[in-house]
């Protein structure tokens, strides 16, 4: 089955620092992609950072790059990210979304088939 279930988001001043986590079932987990993606108010979703299955090659998008880290933990079949120096910009609903296809760019979500329902991180000023 699909699973993608995200926690860890959460309120926190500039330059402070969050980890977000995304538990997947094992179908998920075992996808060629998994990556997050972030949706701020009257803004289109974006990609912030994926990893390819085996932790081989990681992506990220130039405004977090730096500051947030993808990771797999295999044992777990969870994703993390890591995000440090936080900005108010930053502030989104994040979600994790995984997918089989190979072609096109890591970071775009139209090549993205199942998608967690979100987690909120807020960052203050």
């Amino acid at each position: 089955q699909v699973q993608l279930v995200e926690s860890g988001g959460g309120s926190v001043q500039t330059g402070g620092s969050l980890r977000l986590s995304c538990a997947a079932s094992e179908y998920t987990y075992n996808t060629n992609f998994m990556a997050w993606f972030r949706q701020a108010p009257g803004k289109e979703r974006e990609g912030v950072a994926a990893v390819q299955r085996g932790g081989g090659s990681t992506y990220y998008a130039d405004s977090v790059k730096g500051r947030f880290t993808i990771s797999r933990d295999n044992a777990k079949n969870t994703v993390h990210l890591q995000m440090n120096s936080l900005k108010p910009e930053d502030t989104a609903m994040y979600y994790c979304a995984a997918t089989w296809v190979v072609a096109g760019l890591a970071l775009s979500p139209d090549r993205y088939n199942y998608w967690g329902q979100g987690t909120q991180v807020t960052v203050s000023s």
